[in-house]
């Protein structure tokens, strides 16, 4: 007459170093910032990837700026390499791709800051970031010049995957808790 007992116990809170969740929040947090920043430099024309001119100087909202009807995705589109180059090039010509491009950058990166709607950002960066990785980066074709497969693109899509499934539990930083016990959160778990 042997009972058996379930040895199984419930995790109330984060395991281990609390200051390494708080490193996992702040990475996600700079990602989310990183995808932001893009947008606010593409909106306004800030001079760090946009409105730089050739000798250095920055000139705020200059023609390359979204909000004076410039074309963002035409001109990174259109520089593409590696064996996808031509349809990356052909999409870059089209007027639409600037609207989910922009409002990928700015949902993405609000979503990571803030640690609400991750599993869509999550989803959302992964896809965006892999794009440009195919784009550019194609192994021998482009620019990647450290390292054949590995670079920038691919480290930040395993970056946000893996904070986004390890902060479904627990948020050390952000909103998420609070938007996690929200009704509509309970119910469509996809929004976490």
């Amino acid at each position: 007459m042997t009972t058996t007992e379930s040895t199984e116990s419930q995790v109330t809170g984060p395991v281990g170093s609390k200051a390494g969740w708080v490193m996992l929040s702040v990475t996600r947090i700079v990602i989310g910032f990183y995808f932001f920043w893009a947008f606010i430099d593409k909106l306004f024309g800030l001079g760090f990837a946009t409105c730089r001119q050739e000798d250095g100087t920055i000139e705020v909202m200059c023609d390359s700026a979204w909000l004076n009807g410039a074309r963002i995705t035409e001109g990174y589109l259109g520089s593409s390499s590696g064996p996808f180059a031509d349809f990356f090039a052909d999409l870059g010509t089209m007027a639409w791709t600037d609207w989910p491009f922009m409002i990928g950058l700015l949902g993405i990166g609000l979503a990571l800051m803030l640690g609400i709607g991750t599993r869509v950002a999550m989803w959302a960066g992964s896809l965006m970031l892999a794009m440009m990785w195919i784009s550019h980066s194609w192994p021998n074709q482009g620019g990647n010049a450290t390292n054949p497969f590995v670079d920038d693109h691919i480290i930040m899509i395993v970056a946000i995957i893996a904070v986004v499934l390890l902060e479904v539990r627990y948020q050390a930083v952000g909103l998420g808790e609070r938007w996690k016990r929200m009704e509509i959160v309970q119910k469509q778990r996809w929004l976490i």
